[in-house]
């Protein structure tokens, strides 16, 4: 037996597609990008997010980032992805008492949104969306992240 049949195989590279980040078949142009499923001031077609982004947006923004960064490294829905309350809320809370500023940690979170489903947009909109519109802007996030989860179990 050679050296060489002691060596392990290639195997492919692991593949985490996650579900349909297209729930909605909007068209798609030639750059590849799509415009986001729903508008930026749509924020009350999901009432209780736009609750919680009204009076505690730091618990959405925590909650769209946690639930972006395990589909991103998981490729399905958070187990918990209605839980609220973790590091990052306390991060954004932080930032938010003491400088009024908390919108800032949305346009790094808005830009992976956009990143993941191929959404067309820049880091400026992002930024203006954030600072002129949190609530609006979480709550977008919020139902772009729904509907690929929702795609798991066939209720998009």
């Amino acid at each position: 037996m050679s050296y060489q049949d002691k060596q392990p195989q290639p195997v492919q590279p692991m593949s985490i597609e996650g579900g349909n980040k297209n729930a909605k078949n909007l068209p798609v142009g030639p750059d590849g990008k799509r415009d986001w499923s729903f508008g930026l001031f749509g924020c009350c077609g999901d009432m209780g997010a736009c609750c919680l982004g009204t009076w505690c947006p730091c618990l959405l923004h925590a909650r769209n980032k946690r639930r972006l960064e395990h589909l991103n490294t998981q490729g399905t829905p958070h187990p918990n992805r209605h839980d609220v309350c973790n590091g990052d809320s306390c991060v954004y809370g932080l930032i938010e008492v003491a400088f009024d500023m908390g919108w800032i940690l949305q346009i790094g979170t808005r830009g992976a949104i956009r990143e993941r489903y191929q959404i067309r947009g820049s880091t400026g909109s992002d930024c203006m969306a954030a600072m002129c519109c949190g609530i609006c802007d979480l709550v977008q996030g919020h139902r772009e992240l729904e509907l690929e989860e929702n795609s798991f179990s066939g209720q998009a």
